[in-house]
């Protein structure tokens, strides 16, 4: 027997291993439990993305429900995480599950729990929903048969793409992007992306958008380390893609380049997103950041007059948010991202949408767009780094952060800390470092900002010469 455990985005674990048949009906048989303990009458929409055994999974999790007497809405072939969570909200359904592993590499798959209101489901709630997984699968998974479960009206097939296509087109100018003389290409790293990319926009230039449940041995983490022959190929376009799209395993995750095959951080498209949306959508309300953003956000906040909130990191904080509060815009660094006019749920594709609407309408490129943002809040580079260290020199360096023990790193002398969820430290010239230490792993998590990316990088130099002393 294995403890099963949600992690910050649901339960994940290598396929075979611990992601097992047995231990899905584990999960889905506490999942039951929560329901019938929360709703009259439950109901589920069951999506699976593109990794090895997913309708298998998404098979075993259908027939523990059902036989439960939940009724199942079963997305049929790979989906995104948005999908489900556009479903759930859309079925009225009282919870939505996506077996996937997001960005995790091509071993891992999971399981992840949406909220009737279409985003993830909260903390309180997760936490409720692990406390009820029973040591042992007590369903007999072989003698229930799928068509009898149909023939009962207990399961039902739903097609979220053609949902989820109906919902972008009534919320975009597609015509106006399809007909765009400018070019854009999309990068879908073997995800659940690529079919309602290619329905969408099927003229554009894709890459990695065919069934590749290994991912090539890369995980479809849309950052630049593993996008290489993305920014590659933007770059020998020679101008002719103007901005290049890139979405995760799941599609809840943005990437971004520009016409020269540059990688484009979250930090820079959460402010692209922010000034389209209060300008040209006329929209307004917080805007809620996760700690490891930049501050440049604040004041573009400021600078529109938008409430600003910072949040622990994990986008469950920010989704939680989201149901209380009007929040125009929700935004980690990892990619994730959501905007009003939407559900409360990353969404890379959406994210990516609202980008090109906004160069097709404004007839800029991205570049210009991002001389827009810096005529606001000034110019910058944001860059990261993982430290791999033995935990005893992980919890060393955390302790003397603690304790209030940096003064400064080198000749950057500190200013002032914050310390919402890790410590942020600021020093002249709007540049700062952050330090937040893994919980699950000897890894050290440091992030620096200044105005170019030497600077940051030089930041981080310092930085982590001052650890070894």
């Amino acid at each position: 027997m294995t403890k099963i455990k949600f992690g910050t985005d649901g339960w994940r674990a290598i396929i075979a291993k611990d992601f097992t048949v047995d231990n899905v009906a584990r999960v889905t048989l506490g999942t039951v439990e929560w329901l019938k303990q929360n709703f009259e009458n439950p109901s589920v929409v069951v999506g699976h993305d593109c990794r090895y055994a997913g309708e298998l999974f998404a098979t075993t999790t259908t027939k523990v429900f059902a036989s439960a007497g939940v009724k199942v809405y079963l997305a049929k072939g790979p989906v995104s995480t948005p999908m489900v969570s556009l479903g759930t909200l859309n079925q009225k359904a009282s919870l939505g599950i996506v077996l996937t592993a997001s960005h995790n590499p091509p071993t891992y798959n999971g399981y992840k729990l949406k909220g009737h209101f279409g985003g993830p489901l909260l903390p309180k709630e997760i936490q409720e929903v692990e406390d009820l997984i029973p040591d042992n699968n007590s369903v007999d998974l072989d003698s229930i048969d799928m068509e009898e479960l149909v023939a009962k009206g207990l399961v039902e097939n739903i097609d979220l793409e053609t949902m989820y296509v109906d919902h972008v087109e009534a919320n975009f100018d597609m015509e106006a992007i399809r007909n765009s003389d400018m070019n854009f290409a999309y990068d879908a790293m073997f995800g659940s992306g690529q079919d309602v990319m290619r329905r969408l926009l099927p003229n554009i230039d894709f890459l990695h958008c065919d069934h590749n449940p290994g991912f090539n041995g890369v995980a479809p983490e849309p950052i630049h380390r593993n996008l290489g022959e993305f920014s590659e190929l933007i770059k020998m376009s020679e101008g002719q893609i103007n901005c290049g799209l890139a979405t995760d395993g799941d599609a809840d995750r943005i990437g971004l380049y520009d016409s020269e095959g540059n990688f484009v951080d979250s930090h820079h498209i959460i402010l692209l997103l922010i000034k389209y949306l209060v300008e040209e959508k006329k929209y307004s309300g917080k805007v809620v950041n996760a700690f490891s953003v930049t501050p440049k956000v604040k004041k573009m906040c400021d600078h529109y007059g938008l409430e600003y909130q910072v949040t622990k990191i994990g986008f469950k904080y920010i989704a939680g948010i989201m149901l209380t509060d009007d929040v125009l815009l929700g935004g980690e660094e990892s990619g994730g991202i959501a905007t009003k006019g939407h559900i409360p749920e990353r969404d890379g594709i959406w994210m990516g949408l609202i980008i090109w609407e906004y160069m097709v309408k404004s007839g800029k490129t991205l570049e210009e767009l991002i001389e827009g943002i810096y005529d606001i809040v000034g110019s910058f580079k944001f860059e990261r780094i993982d430290m791999h260290l033995k935990e005893e020199d992980k919890l060393a360096i955390v302790a003397k952060c603690e304790n209030d023990g940096y003064k400064s790193f080198g000749d950057l002398e500190v200013k002032r800390v914050e310390s919402v969820d890790g410590y942020k430290y600021f020093f002249d010239n709007d540049e700062w470092v952050m330090i937040r230490a893994s919980g699950t792993e000897p890894v050290l998590r440091t992030y620096a900002e200044s105005s170019t990316t030497e600077g940051a990088f030089k930041i981080l130099e310092k930085v982590h010469a001052a650890f070894k002393n």
